[in-house]
């Protein structure tokens, strides 16, 4: 069974780091492309960054260029969300998910995870 679990969330100061993790199972995480999402509230769910399968090539969304970093770690079946310098618009509930990519506007849904919550307030 396909299994997506994220934890790592809190309320933080703004600037600050926080790393979120995504464990998966029912399958290793290089064989998906890997996703964090985030849904702030009364926002649409937004794409935050991707890791594609097999060579990992990273892509992020213009807000969190140079500030986010996604990875994954095949040893543990988890993928990441480094995320620095964080602001108050951070704020939202963010979701791991896993597709297969055809192409970038092409893909077939594989599951998303439950989410964790990031509040960012001083």
């Amino acid at each position: 069974q396909v299994q997506l679990v994220e934890s790592g969330g809190g309320l933080v100061q703004p600037g600050v780091s926080l790393r979120l993790s995504c464990a998966a199972s029912g399958f290793t995480v290089n064989t998906y492309a890997m996703s964090w999402y985030r849904q702030a509230p009364g926002k649409e769910r937004e794409l935050v960054a991707t890791i594609t399968s097999g060579d990992g090539t990273t892509n992020y969304a213009d807000s969190a260029k140079g500030r986010f970093t996604i990875s994954r770690d095949n040893r543990k079946n988890t993928v990441y969300l480094q995320m620095n310098s964080l602001k108050p618009d951070d704020t939202a509930m963010y979701y791991c998910r896993a597709r297969i990519l055809y192409s970038s506007n092409s893909f077939t849904h594989i599951a998303w995870g439950q989410g964790t919550q990031v509040a960012v307030s001083s």
